[in-house]
């Protein structure tokens, strides 16, 4: 399909508060031929950047609208789009939430238990005497302290435990399983008394000690929940050990202080650290981009036999074995140069980028009335429209920082119609490009599930020490995991006599006070 026309106006809604006027326009860029399919609607395909081969050309081709102009190009190389295995199985899906469900399970059957006990009587479930089931004043005070207690249990539960896991462990959590086991039995126990005591012995039990009976299984069960919050909350807060996570294959590395946790908890602790504080990981930048060489059969030197001995090739093999090991040694200098160079290079594009945004965001004012020469626009079109002129500056600084398998046409247009709409300034917008940490910076890392392979010589529910080691593994990336205690201080007093504490000038003919 082909591109509207140059003078083709396109249908554009009434000018109200909050859309862009594109005062000065952006330098015109030709329109696209049959072949690119440049369809000014705002469906059909999207250009995807890629590194192999580097043949885009989205920064050259790119045509804008601001009234009579097409809307944007199109094109057919979207080749890039890598499809991600999710875990979605039921399997997987049962072994996420089976433990929080039991959990929840267990604490639901004991937080029912005592509205149970002290409604069964008045529900004529048991026949208790008319007399018995009177309740005085001092049953009445224990029914409002029995209720505020279990809404402190309720709200206590809710904000401490109530809440989506965030890793799905390989092996069992001891003190999860040890605290929902306490719960079960000290539930499990009192009804087991409740029925041995009150349901057998009726016609002697009184409503009021049924109350007594089921505020104490209330008190159990807010001890219970101190327990927990000691364990499972604040255990690890204070700092024990060391970590120092060590990425492959790039070699970035961090330290970190952690308190004492199981090595899967550890593992969960560091990719957490992991996503917040590491760079992207680009496998593109591994190697500095250089100048092609030639093949190494393809000598450059040249052999002269000066005694006129030509029976003896050894001496030729002497001096190509000398001239290589002399072309080894300087290629520590070559690499030097060609980094430098290459960050020469960098450095260049990202002026050069900076200034073809501020110049492009010149072109663009909000208008606060309805009033104006020029066609209003919503974020996405003025967007569209200031495009082109930072495109090609903006496709240069990505292939050299090896960057453009991250960032599609579209996703950049998004960006910038977002920074547009928030009045944000030309660096913010070029944030996302010039900065390239943390990892979830990746927009490829946005996605519900990220899957690592954890690797340890120790069983992963016991608790870490000083020497564990363990790996957590995902495609190319590595990060071993090394632990280490931190160690004691010895802290002594020293106190400085008070008439060492006194200073003399000292002249002389060689000073110049």
């Amino acid at each position: 399909m082909q591109a509207p026309a140059a003078g083709q106006r396109s249908s554009t809604p009434k000018a109200r508060p909050g859309f862009y006027v594109l005062f000065r326009g952006p330098r015109r860029v030709s329109e696209m031929t049959a072949g690119a399919g440049g369809d000014g609607g705002m469906g059909g395909e999207v250009i995807e950047v890629q590194i192999l081969p580097q043949d885009d050309n989205w920064g050259d081709n790119t045509t804008a609208i601001t009234g009579n102009t097409s809307v944007r190009s199109e094109s057919f190389q979207d080749v890039t789009i890598i499809g991600r295995d999710q875990e979605t199985g039921v399997t997987f899906t049962c072994q996420r939430y089976a433990g929080s469900a039991l959990c929840a399970l267990v604490a639901l059957f004991a937080f029912l238990s005592p509205i149970a006990m002290v409604l069964i009587p008045r529900l004529n479930v048991i026949q208790l005497k008319s007399e018995h089931l009177k309740c005085d004043s001092e049953c009445d005070g224990l029914l409002i302290s029995f209720s505020f207690k279990l809404l402190i249990l309720l709200l206590g539960s809710w904000a401490l435990f109530f809440r989506q896991p965030k890793a799905t462990m390989p092996r069992i959590f001891i003190f999860r399983a040890l605290v929902t086991m306490l719960i079960f039995v000290f539930t499990f126990s009192y009804w087991l008394f409740y029925v041995v005591r009150i349901l057998e012995n009726r016609d002697e039990v009184r409503y009021r000690s049924i109350v007594y009976f089921a505020v104490s299984l209330v008190d159990a069960l807010l001890f219970i929940q101190y327990l927990a919050v000691i364990l499972l909350e604040l255990r690890h807060l204070t700092p024990q050990y060391m970590v120092k996570v060590l990425r492959s294959p790039d070699g970035e590395s961090r330290w970190y202080n952690i308190g004492q946790l199981s090595v899967q908890r550890a593992a969960a602790w560091v990719l957490e650290k992991y996503y917040q504080d590491f760079t992207i990981y680009n496998p593109y930048l591994d190697r500095v981009p250089s100048k092609k060489k030639p093949h190494p059969s393809n000598s450059s030197f040249k052999y002269y036999d000066v005694d006129g001995n030509e029976e003896n090739p050894e001496s030729h093999t002497r001096a190509m074995l000398t001239a290589s090991a002399r072309r080894r040694d300087s290629a520590h200098n070559e690499r030097f140069y060609e980094e430098h160079e290459y960050e020469r290079r960098v450095r260049k594009r990202k002026a050069r980028l900076i200034t073809a945004a501020e110049e492009a965001f010149t072109h663009i004012k909000r208008m606060h009335d309805d009033q104006g020469q020029s066609t209003p626009m919503n974020p996405h079109e003025a967007a569209q429209s200031i495009f082109p002129s930072l495109a090609r500056a903006l496709q240069k600084y990505l292939r050299i920082t090896r960057q453009q398998p991250r960032h599609t046409m579209d996703s950049i247009l998004s960006h910038l119609a977002i920074c547009l709409a928030h009045d944000m300034s030309p660096r913010a917008f070029l944030e996302k490009y010039l900065v390239s940490s943390p990892v979830m910076q990746n927009d490829k890392e946005h996605r519900g599930v990220q899957s690592w392979g954890l690797v340890c010589d120790q069983l992963l529910s016991r608790p870490i020490n000083g020497g564990t080691i363990f790996q957590l593994r995902q495609a190319d990336v590595c990060l071993l995991c090394s632990i280490s205690h931190i160690p004691h201080f010895s802290i002594a007093e020293e106190i400085i006599h008070p008439k060492s504490n006194k200073f003399v000038l000292r002249l002389n003919s060689e000073t110049s006070v």
